[in-house]
Order: structure tokens, then C-alpha cells, then sequence
């Protein structure tokens, strides 16, 4: 078994984390339960993930306190990742990037994660009226105060330019490079979180090269396209009113339409070797991309944590790489 070290903890190498997001953040409010979500964690533990990736923003709160009750038993199998830097207000969120504000949610954070050290620390989000420089330098502090063992930036979506069809032809996740190269002037940068997958392809051509360069690992978020790419997704379908997708152009019926071509192609693949599924060949086309990327699929159900950690052991042929390489470009609406 490989790991990756990450500040004085380990990653396991070619292994899927779990995105506790959705557990308590996110989503269709009615879909969440809590003892489900207890179980959907333990059974990742159990498959085999190490990673479990959160932050204060999701509940708010209420995620890190459910992860809470997992690490207060099984500390020693968990790799935590949590995140700082953005704050939820009635009906939008804003950057709070100030030293004082992150030294304070630090140690809030251990509070509700009932740990003495948080193995990855993620600046959420920049904050436009600090310098990066002095959020990350408050960051750094903590490490030095044995609270947090390594330091990761996450990454926003890339500007619509740059992608195909985007005109000005600025390049993609441009601001988020620069960022990367200002906080590694002050701390090392151990890990970029970014969503990643065979639908939103971007990270690999951009971020990951950066990562692969020096050392740091590619958290791959969204890997399965907010479920799109599982294929259980249809045209028109609709949302519930408090789910995201339900407001974003990604997800109108139309683009929905229009992408299906990709849960297809991952569908034909899937159909050749016993027991994979869409999803799980979409998890495992991402671990081909080098030992730097590692998958955080989402998920508040048992069943589905169980099956994205087993696509760990999928093993795509030259055959099916062929194929999905040869897939379209997925269609994007960003308006």
C-alpha cells in the first residue's frame, strides 16, 4: 500500500476520499439523514478511503460535527481535511480571510471535529480585502502551533473564457495560478483542491502539470459531474426548489441533453468489465491520471460511498482509455 506524505500525515496513494459535503450542505435538504451518513462514512473507512474532506461553511457547522463523532472513534484511519475562509450569510457567502478570523475558526474547527490537529488545512476561498499573503501567513502559524499539519488551496471554478468557445482565450484557473504562486512564496502549498473530472476536464490541463512539478496533490472534487456523469441523471427530470442544480445552467434540460453522450460512453465501458458501473469508471479514469490525483466523490448514502471506493480496484484497459479519450468535449452554459 502507497501513501503520499502530506506535512507529517499520509494520503493513500491510488485510493478514493469521500466529500462529506452533501451530508449536511448542499443539495435537497429532505435527502439528508444522519444516521445514514454516519454509515456512508464508516463504510468508506471500511472500503479503504482515508481522505474525508469538509469545511466550517457546510451546515454551517453541522458537517464538521458529524465528522465529529467518526474521528472521536476512529482517529488513527482518518486523514481530515477541513477549510477556512468563508462565511454564510442569509442568502450568499463572503471571504473572511483576516488572521484573527482564521486563528479563531481553526480552533472552532477542532472544537466540533474533536481532534487535537487538523491534517490538511484549505483556504476556501481568497478574500479580495486581504492579501492573500496574510491569510496564508496565519495559516502557517498554526502549523507551527502543532494545530494543522499541512496547508491546501482550493481552487474556484475557471473563468468561462478560456474554455472552448469562451473567446478572449484567458486561460483557465489563471487567477487561481496566481494565487498558488504568491502563498508558496510564504508557506509550501501541499495540496490544490479543484473539481476534476471527465466532464470538467480543465484542472488536469492546468492545475494538475503546476501539482505534478512540485510535489503537491490534486484533490479532484465533483469527480462525478454533481451526478451527472453517473448517468441516473435524465433530461428534464427536474430538482427540488433547495437543490443548486435545479438554478444552474449546467443542469438545464437542454445541456443535459445535449452531455449525454458522456454517462454513455462511461456506460460502454463500465459494460465490459463485471460488476463497474458509470460512476465508477469515471472515479477510475481520474486515477489514471497520475499518483498526484485523488478523487473526493460526494455522497450521503452507504451504498454509493461502498461502490466509489471499490472503483479504486477497476482497472481500464488501453481500450477504454482509447475510448474515452475519444469522447466529445462536454457542452457548457455558463449564463
Amino acid at each position: 500500500m502507497r501513501y503520499r506524505t502530506v506535512g507529517s500525515g499520509a494520503l493513500r496513494v491510488g485510493a478514493i476520499g469521500l466529500g462529506c459535503m452533501p451530508m449536511s450542505w448542499g443539495y435537497t435538504a429532505s435527502e439528508r439523514n444522519g444516521r445514514e451518513s454516519l454509515r456512508a462514512v464508516h463504510a468508506a473507512l471500511d472500503e479503504g478511503a482515508t481522505l474525508l474532506d469538509t469545511a466550517d461553511v457546510y451546515g454551517p457547522f453541522t458537517n464538521e460535527l458529524l465528522l465529529g463523532r467518526v474521528l472521536c472513534e476512529r482517529r488513527g484511519d482518518v486523514f481530515v481535511a477541513t477549510k477556512v475562509g468563508l462565511l454564510v450569510g442569509e442568502h450568499h457567502m463572503v471571504a473572511n480571510g483576516r488572521p484573527g478570523h482564521v486563528r479563531r475558526a481553526c480552533d472552532a474547527s477542532l472544537r466540533r471535529l474533536r481532534t487535537d490537529v487538523i491534517d490538511l488545512y484549505q483556504l476556501h476561498r481568497p478574500d479580495p480585502e486581504v492579501p492573500v499573503e496574510e491569510t496564508w501567513g496565519a495559516m502557517a502559524e498554526l502549523v507551527a502551533a502543532g494545530k494543522v499539519r499541512a496547508l491546501g488551496v482550493c481552487a474556484p471554478d475557471p473563468a468561462p473564457v478560456g474554455r472552448r468557445g469562451g473567446g478572449s482565450g484567458t486561460r483557465p484557473y489563471a487567477g487561481t495560478l496566481e494565487v498558488l504562486r504568491r502563498v508558496q512564496q510564504v508557506f509550501p502549498v501541499s495540496t490544490v483542491q479543484a473539481e476534476f473530472s471527465l466532464w470538467s476536464p480543465a484542472a488536469g490541463e492546468t492545475l494538475l502539470p503546476w501539482c505534478e512539478a512540485r510535489g503537491v496533490g490534486l484533490l479532484a472534487s465533483m469527480p462525478l459531474g454533481s451526478g451527472f456523469l453517473t448517468g441516473t441523471l435524465t433530461p428534464g427530470s427536474g430538482f427540488e426548489p433547495d437543490d443548486p442544480r435545479a438554478r444552474h445552467p449546467r443542469f438545464t434540460a437542454e445541456m443535459m441533453a445535449a452531455n449525454q453522450v458522456l454517462p454513455a460512453g462511461l456506460r460502454r465501458v463500465a459494460e465490459r468489465h463485471p460488476g463497474a458501473t458509470a460512476a465508477g469508471v469515471a472515479l477510475a479514469w481520474l486515477l489514471t491520471r497520475g499518483r498526484h490525483v485523488i478523487p473526493i466523490p460526494g455522497t450521503k448514502k452507504e451504498r454509493w460511498a461502498r461502490e466509489n471506493c471499490r472503483a479504486a480496484a477497476l482497472e481500464l484497459s488501453r481500450e477504454d482509455l482509447a475510448e474515452l479519450a475519444e469522447l466529445p468535449a462536454a457542452r457548457q452554459s455558463w449564463n
